[in-house]
């Protein structure tokens, strides 16, 4: 714990949205700024090191993330002396708002960013799409977007019929389009399952020099909860900061995948859907091996079951 950061580790849980945004509010300005961006948005600055996280998340998601309602950022204050800015949303708003706009434009006109040695943007879904789209506002910044939208235009995007509702919202007018607003970036990371198809399909629209798109298979559609499970975010994000998030580190980081019980679920079902009876074996016998597993265990003795029938063959055992 960095000195006089010890309120930060205060428990947010519990109080309701006025109170939370005013505590919010409270420690924002003891340790920094605080920033109302109108009636759904408002971003909180916490001022310590020479490295600044910049993270944009949803009240709703903070609080269905973290067990002390914090900001993702504030362990990364505490523990490593980064400083934060949280640009945060009522709901789900792509952060498509006049105000913001203003407020990053005033950012750059005092020359904020150029006072930090390093900047990292940080968001998911649709805090995804603004840590992209945002961060053309510090040029030479590292952007990690976890299953980001390109743009909810639909001249661009019609196939996409998830967020049909906001398509009201202008993303064609500043801050817009979230690819083009990476070309001032050092480098970006796209992070998303490609076996969710919509998601695959806007990380193809970030298709860039500096993007590099990183594959999760498996961990669905909900791929930053699947990150904080496995305790893999925080450790990106570190990375990030140091210039050493590489497709090799980060996919030795993945291999925390092995203990998860979703992704293993996942991929159970999809070779069952594929009919893989070996593959299905292996991957039973390994997690049984491994951990108290009842459904695999009871998958696994099925599978024997089938190759005593003649079905297949059952793998041996090394």
């Amino acid at each position: 714990m960095q000195d006089g950061l010890e309120n930060l580790d205060e428990d947010l849980s519990g109080l309701k949205p006025a109170q939370w945004k005013a505590r919010m509010a409270a420690l924002a300005e003891e340790h920094g700024m605080y920033q109302p961006l109108g009636d759904k948005h408002f971003a909180t600055f916490i001022d310590q090191g020479n490295t600044l996280l910049v993270t944009f998340e949803t009240m709703q998601g903070i609080h269905n993330l973290s067990d002390q309602a914090q900001p993702l950022g504030f362990d990364l204050v505490k523990n490593l002396g980064w400083s934060h800015m949280c640009v945060v949303s009522d709901g789900d708003t792509w952060f498509r708002e006049g105000r913001i706009y203003g407020f990053f434009d005033q950012l750059i006109d005092d020359g904020f960013f150029d006072e930090f040695d390093k900047v990292i943007f940080y968001g998911a879904g649709p805090c995804g799409y603004a840590a992209a789209a945002y961060s053309v506002a510090s040029p030479g910044a590292v952007v990690v977007a976890v299953q980001p939208q390109a743009t909810l235009d639909p001249r661009m995007t019609e196939w996409d019929d998830r967020f049909a509702d906001m398509r009201r919202l202008s993303f064609t007018d500043r801050y817009g389009y979230a690819p083009d607003m990476l070309d001032a970036a050092d480098q970006a990371y796209v992070i998303y399952d490609p076996q969710e198809q919509l998601d695959a399909m806007h990380a193809s629209l970030f298709a860039r020099k500096n993007v590099t798109r990183l594959r999760v298979p498996h961990l669905g559609d909900a791929v930053q909860t699947r990150l904080i499970e496995m305790e893999m975010l925080y450790h990106i994000l570190s990375l990030a900061g140091s210039r050493k998030l590489t497709g090799g580190a980060f996919h030795k980081l993945l291999r925390s995948r092995r203990n998860n019980s979703f992704f293993l679920r996942n991929l159970l079902k999809n070779l069952e859907r594929q009919d893989r009876p070996f593959l299905m074996a292996l991957l039973c016998r390994n997690v049984t091996e491994r951990m108290r597993a009842p459904r695999f265990r009871r998958r696994l003795q099925e599978l024997e079951t089938r190759a005593e029938d003649g079905e297949f063959t059952f793998p041996a055992k090394p």
